[in-house]
């Protein structure tokens, strides 16, 4: 039995707000574009949109030197000279070159799928309006074989973005528009106890103050994320260090312990350094 409203699943803390977003989209018919900060489970959430919903799911992450025909076909004209060479049969059959993308694969399915289309930004400007029709009419046509590709059922298209460019207002018109503000305290905690069920109180409290510290210093490059969270969390854990490690006093003093798993730049660590220098100066 197929669930029809995405309410969340056992390893993955959707919001309300979240949930709500995903739900008009299906409601509607029309791709959710996700944006947020890198780590806050964007493309985590397909998976559980079709793990939540019993959907088959199919993946396009995006390159910057992907097509958009390439989510459709691609026609292998090399592979076809080659078997033509080689006296291959099936040379006479066009329809044994054509590679399917993932549109045509999602189309296809038995039941509605989720399609995922990862960090659309990536691509060439024209891209998204590539796929305006397509999307639109849920059909595409392959001129090699003269047929039409009508989709079986409207996929549950979940569209990623990190803003690295501005997507077309025309492509914008066509999607449900959900942005995933960076978690508050309690759905972190409930973020944490969701892969590190038993955690010790002591240890979360002062993690978390630590982190959140830490994403507030002015002039950060680039503010620890979610995903960077649970990493650190993994490192304290098998480390064993203790919450007085952590603890607020420390913190002005020296860098986190285990800081290359939320520090990703040379930039941000001589940044910190710095501030704990004037601490300590302040401090004498």
């Amino acid at each position: 039995m197929t669930n029809h409203r995405f309410t969340g699943t056992d390893r993955y803390v959707a919001t309300e707000d979240l949930m709500t977003a995903v739900n008009a989209a299906v409601t509607l018919g029309r791709p959710i574009l996700i944006k947020g900060e890198p780590g806050t489970g964007k493309t985590q959430l397909a998976e559980e949109i079709a793990r939540g919903l019993s959907r088959p799911l199919l993946e396009w992450h995006i390159k910057s030197t992907t097509k958009a025909q390439q989510g459709l076909y691609e026609y292998d004209a090399v592979a076809r000279l080659r078997d033509s060479q080689l006296g291959d049969e099936r040379v006479h059959d066009i329809a044994n070159y054509i590679v399917r993308g993932p549109l045509w694969e999602a189309f296809e399915q038995a039941v509605q799928p989720v399609l995922l289309i990862d960090e659309i930004d990536k691509a060439d400007i024209e891209f998204p309006n590539d796929l305006l029709r397509e999307l639109d009419r849920m059909e595409f046509y392959v001129y090699e074989t003269q047929q039409t590709v009508v989709a079986r059922h409207r996929p549950i298209i979940v569209i990623t973005s990190n803003n690295e460019k501005e997507l077309p207002d025309a492509f914008l018109r066509r999607c449900f528009f959900h942005y995933i503000r960076f978690p508050d305290n309690d759905t972190m905690r409930d973020i944490v106890d969701v892969h590190y069920p038993g955690l010790k109180k002591q240890l979360l409290e002062e993690a978390l103050k630590a982190f959140y510290d830490l994403r507030e210093v002015p002039g950060l490059k680039k503010k620890p994320s979610t995903s960077e969270l649970l990493d650190w969390l993994k490192l304290l854990l098998a480390e064993d260090v203790s919450p007085e490690v952590l603890s607020s006093s420390d913190r002005r003093k020296t860098l986190p312990p285990l800081h290359g798993a939320l520090l990703k730049n040379e930039q941000d660590v001589h940044l910190f350094e710095r501030l704990i220098f004037l601490n300590q100066r302040e401090g004498r």
